[in-house]
C-alpha cells in the first residue's frame, strides 16, 4: 500500500518528528511511505519521491519541514482538486496524511469529493485554534520561544524603567498571547477572544508605577480589536504622560527552532496514530490528543467548532502583576 504524506500551511515546530514517526512505524507495517513537497502544491507539480528509514534520520530535533510546505490556490480550484486526485491515482497513491491547521483539513476535505483513497490529518499549527485536540504541533514550542524573548525583554525593561508590549503571533487565536502571558508574569494581556480595555491596563501600570514597580510587560496578540503592539502603544502612550512605550515584535521566531519536549512525544503519538488509522481504513478524520487520550475528529468539526481559553487563568494575570 502507497501511502502519501505531505505538511500544508505554516511550518511548526515538530513536524519532522511526525513524520519520523510515520515513515518508520508505516514501514514497519509494510506501507510505501511517498514524501510529497510543498504542500498540496506539490501534488499537483508531482513533487514526489519515496522515502526510507535513512530519509527521516536525524531529524526529530529539528524545526521547519524537510517535506517543506506551503498554499496552494490552484488547489483551491474544481480544476486542481480534479488534477491532484488524477496524480494520486496515477501513482498509485492509496492513502494520503496532512499535517497542518484548519486550512489543510479544508483541502482534505475538498480533496475527498475528487479522489476515493483514504485521508487522514494532523494538528500542526503554532496557533492551537484547531478544535478535536488540546494542542496541535508546535504550539508548545512557540509559546516557549516566545517566553525565552519575553524574559531578555524584561532584563532591559527592567534596565530602563521602560513599559514594553511585546506582540506575538495570533490574528484570530490569542493562545499563544494568554499562555505567554501568564508564564511571563506580564502585567496585561491583549488578544482577539477578550475586548481589550486599554483604560484600564493604563490606570493598572499607573498603579504599578505608585508602589514601586520599575516595568510592565504587555503582551498584545497580533489581531488584537485594539490593533496591533504599535498601534496599542501609540493609544496607550496618551493615556500615560510622561510614559514613552517601547514595542517588540518577536514575529517568526516564534515559529523556528528545535521543538520541545512536549512537541516531539505529541507528534510522535500522532504520527504512529496516523500508522494505526491507515491499516483500520479509518478516513476523514484530523487526529488528536484530549486529556491525554488519542482521539478522531471529524474535518469539519475542526474549523466549525471553536476552541475556549481558560477565562479563569485569564483573570488571574492582572492580580497576579499587583
Amino acid at each position: 500500500m502507497r501511502v502519501g504524506i505531505l505538511t500544508s500551511g505554516g511550518d511548526a515546530p515538530g513536524m519532522n518528528a511526525c513524520i519520523r514517526a510515520f515513515v518508520r512505524i508505516g514501514l514497519g507495517h509494510g506501507l510505501r511511505i511517498v514524501g510529497i513537497y510543498g504542500g498540496f502544491q506539490g501534488i499537483l507539480d508531482e513533487n514526489l519521491g519515496d522515502l526510507d528509514s535513512r530519509s527521516v534520520a536525524h531529524i526529530i530535533h529539528r524545526g521547519g519541514t524537510i517535506l517543506t510546505t506551503g498554499r496552494s490556490e490552484e488547489f483551491k480550484t474544481e480544476e486542481g482538486l480534479k488534477k491532484a486526485a488524477r496524480v494520486l491515482q496515477e501513482h498509485d497513491i492509496q492513502a494520503l496524511v496532512a499535517i497542518g491547521g484548519d486550512g489543510t483539513m479544508r483541502g482534505l476535505t475538498a480533496l475527498e469529493k475528487y479522489w476515493p483513497g483514504q485521508t487522514i490529518g494532523i494538528p500542526g499549527s503554532i496557533d492551537n485554534d484547531i478544535w478535536g485536540t488540546d494542542y496541535s504541533i508546535g504550539f508548545d514550542t512557540a509559546v516557549n520561544n516566545a517566553l525565552d524573548a519575553i524574559d531578555k525583554i524584561r532584563d532591559t525593561a527592567e534596565a530602563f524603567s521602560r513599559v514594553f508590549l511585546v506582540e506575538v503571533m495570533g490574528r484570530k487565536c490569542g493562545a499563544i498571547g494568554a499562555h505567554v502571558g501568564i508564564a511571563s508574569g506580564a502585567s496585561a494581556v491583549a488578544i482577539p477572544e477578550t475586548k481589550t480595555d486599554l483604560k484600564v491596563i493604563a490606570d493598572k501600570i499607573a498603579e504599578g508605577r505608585l508602589r514601586g514597580k520599575s516595568s510592565a510587560i504587555v503582551i498584545v496578540a497580533e489581531g488584537d480589536d485594539e490593533g496591533n503592539a504599535a498601534a496599542i502603544g501609540e493609544k496607550l502612550n496618551g493615556l500615560l504622560p510622561g510614559e514613552k512605550t517601547r514595542i517588540s515584535v518577536l514575529g517568526y521566531i516564534q515559529r523556528g527552532g528545535n521543538p520541545t519536549r512536549q512537541d516531539r512525544i505529541l507528534a510522535t503519538r500522532l504520527g504512529v496514530y496516523a500508522v494505526d488509522c491507515i491499516l483500520e481504513g479509518v478516513r476523514g478524520v484530523m487526529l488528536g490528543e484530549v486529556r491525554g487520550n488519542l482521539v478522531k475528529t471529524p474535518y469539519e468539526d475542526t474549523w466549525k467548532k471553536k476552541k475556549s481559553l481558560d477565562k479563569w487563568m485569564l483573570d488571574l494575570i492582572g492580580d497576579l502583576a499587583t
